[in-house]
């Protein structure tokens, strides 16, 4: 029993003994951290901030390569440019000449300025600055330039890559393309409306430098992935010519501004698409050149067709069966409708016209008196079948829908079939119209038209399109058009001697101030080769031109212009001889 007594106090002394000395190490461990700290506090400090300073981690960005753009042939129209931009750090050059192992600044300036094309005094004041750890001395510079800078190996210069849009025609299609913003997007254009594909995606560099500021370790931690390229349906050399003529008729005319497409009515590609003023988007915009010159007018302008619209309202007409284009029509001398009188350019007496004859000669009453045929219903479903007042869903950015009266609201009144028929009373985009007549052009089919052929080497699909007119209306209202340039019509000076032409005029008063002016007007044409298989449809719109204001005499000539040019280079033959006069002229009238 007494030894049982005396084991059962020993245990709990043993576990006092191994608390305390498990006590005592912790102690004298914290002793030696908190000893071994102040140690390197007081003594090391100045060797350790030493030894950090000897190496430093950096990662910085690779900026990602924006795709090309090029026309359908290949010719680039925008690419990206490596440059650099060429950075000083005026502390680290005083520290390193202060320590007798680094250039001075006038050495420094000495070597830079004939590379940078810079002030060698200038140059010089910049390195001197010795409170500043960072001076831009070059933006831009070629990477060729760089690269020479480079191997000077010049302590406190270093170089940033930069990526730098360059579109190499300058001003050429430059609406078309758009523009690339300071902050590396797509402003305007194709550059705005496919920036997602363009853009890529940026890489990251990992660079370990040295105490001195030489790199010792540069490795890429993420891949920079460049961005898809494009190629445009556009045809670089008709592209030229268009801006040509449309340059030539703007100062011929003292224009506002004037605006052509060049489409393919088999695909609705557009071939080409220019506007008069343009600008140069290598360039930093001017105010006026950003709220002007840049926007697209092929999509963005919004105006009342004129009498190009006739050939809209003859089209339903036939459709439906309620005219033939032998249908003769009384056409008075004058039209009263709600009180207001319509009459057309050239005055006459009472006189019998041929639907064809109407479009020949562009009747104002005639194309009002199909309109009562067709009635307001039925004239307003064809409107919209034909794609007005709705975008066409073109791949350009910023397209407009025009603005078509919706029957049965306050925007239709009695007197809005007086002037739908004949192209006023809405308003349309040079885009809208081309793809309506487009559709006249390959038999009867709408169709979206597109600007793009592919992305990143995948072609686009082509879209389907959709039939609003029969083959033989289609046919009939090309067989007329032809007349507008025979030698009575209103285009007889844009006809080509042995090529076979049909199109339509257009002269339109603009609205200023509430009220149709008589002085601003909006001249254009529309028209096709060869009319009996279009494979071009050419569209010109001239905005407010001075001296003469007809589309007859000023977007027919230029119209003329662009296909005298066209037909050789795509290989379009002249008809045999003789060409075809409009099938209806001297037909029998009818009625149907």
């Amino acid at each position: 029993m007494p030894s049982r007594q005396a084991g059962g106090h020993r245990r709990p002394l043993l576990i006092d003994r191994r608390v305390g000395v498990m006590f005592g190490l912790f102690l004298l461990l914290l002793v030696a951290v908190v000893g071994r700290a102040a140690y390197l506090g007081l003594f090391r400090s100045a060797s350790l901030r030493e030894a950090a300073a000897e190496e430093h981690i950096s990662y910085d960005p690779i900026p990602a390569l924006r795709g090309t753009i090029t026309d359908r042939n290949g010719v680039v129209l925008a690419i990206d440019e490596s440059d650099d931009d060429v950075i000083a750090d005026p502390m680290l050059i005083a520290k390193d000449q202060s320590e007798n192992d680094g250039d001075s600044p006038a050495r420094i300036a000495a070597k830079l300025a004939p590379l940078l094309h810079l002030d060698e005094s200038g140059l010089r004041t910049k390195l001197s600055q010795s409170s500043h750890g960072y001076v831009l001395l070059a933006k831009n510079i070629p990477h060729s330039t760089g690269t020479q800078i480079d191997a000077l190996d010049l302590d406190g210069i270093s170089l940033t890559p930069v990526e730098n849009r360059l579109y190499p025609h300058d001003s050429e299609a430059a609406q078309v393309l758009g523009w690339v913003s300071a902050n590396a997007a797509g402003a305007a254009g194709v550059e705005e409306e496919y920036d997602k594909q363009l853009s890529g995606s940026a890489g990251e560099q990992r660079t370990i430098e040295a105490g001195d500021g030489k790199a010792v370790s540069v490795q890429t931690v993420k891949k920079m992935k460049p961005g898809e390229s494009i190629k445009l349906t556009i045809n670089s050399d008709l592209q030229q010519e268009v801006e040509s003529v449309l340059r030539g008729v703007g100062r011929e005319y003292d224009a506002k501004s004037a605006t052509a497409i060049v489409m393919n009515p088999r695909n609705d590609q557009i071939l080409a698409l220019g506007n008069w003023p343009t600008f140069n988007p290598n360039k930093p915009l001017t105010a006026s050149e950003y709220e002007n010159d840049s926007v697209n007018k092929a999509v963005g302008l919004s105006y009342e067709p004129g009498s190009t619209f006739k050939a809209i309202t003859v089209s339903g007409a036939l459709q439906d069966g309620l005219v033939t284009p032998n249908t003769e029509i009384n056409v008075p001398s004058e039209l009263t409708y709600y009180g207001k009188t319509i009459t057309d350019a050239e005055p006459h007496g009472d006189e019998e016209l041929s639907v064809a004859g109407i479009l020949k000669v562009s009747s104002n009453i005639g194309a009002d008196l199909i309109g009562q045929k067709l009635g307001a219903n039925r004239f307003s479903n064809w409107m919209h079948r034909f794609g007005f007042g709705a975008e066409t869903g073109v791949d350009l950015p910023d397209e407009q829908g025009g603005i078509v009266p919706k029957i049965g609201t306050s925007q239709w009144s009695g007197l809005t079939m007086a002037n739908l028929p004949f192209g006023q009373g809405l308003s349309v985009t040079p885009m809208q119209l081309i793809t309506a007549y487009s559709a006249i052009a390959n038999g009867g089919i709408l169709r979206k038209p597109r600007i793009v052929e592919s992305i990143g080497g995948k072609t686009v699909r082509e879209p389907a399109g959709k039939r609003i007119i029969s083959t033989q209306v289609a046919s009939a209202v090309r067989g007329m058009l032809r007349g507008v340039l025979s030698d009575d019509g209103t285009a007889s000076g844009a006809a080509i001697d042995g090529y076979d032409l049909a199109g339509k005029t257009g002269t339109a008063n603009v609205v200023v101030g509430g009220k149709y002016s008589q002085s601003v007007y909006m001249a254009s044409f529309v028209g096709m080769v060869p009319a009996s298989n279009p494979k071009l449809v050419v569209s010109v719109v001239v905005d407010d031109p001075k001296g003469d204001i007809y589309g007859g005499s000023v977007a027919a000539p230029a119209f003329q212009k662009i296909v005298g040019w066209a037909v050789p280079y795509f290989g379009i033959n002249p008809c045999p001889r003789p060409c075809p006069a409009s099938a209806y002229e001297g037909a029998t009238p009818s009625t149907p």
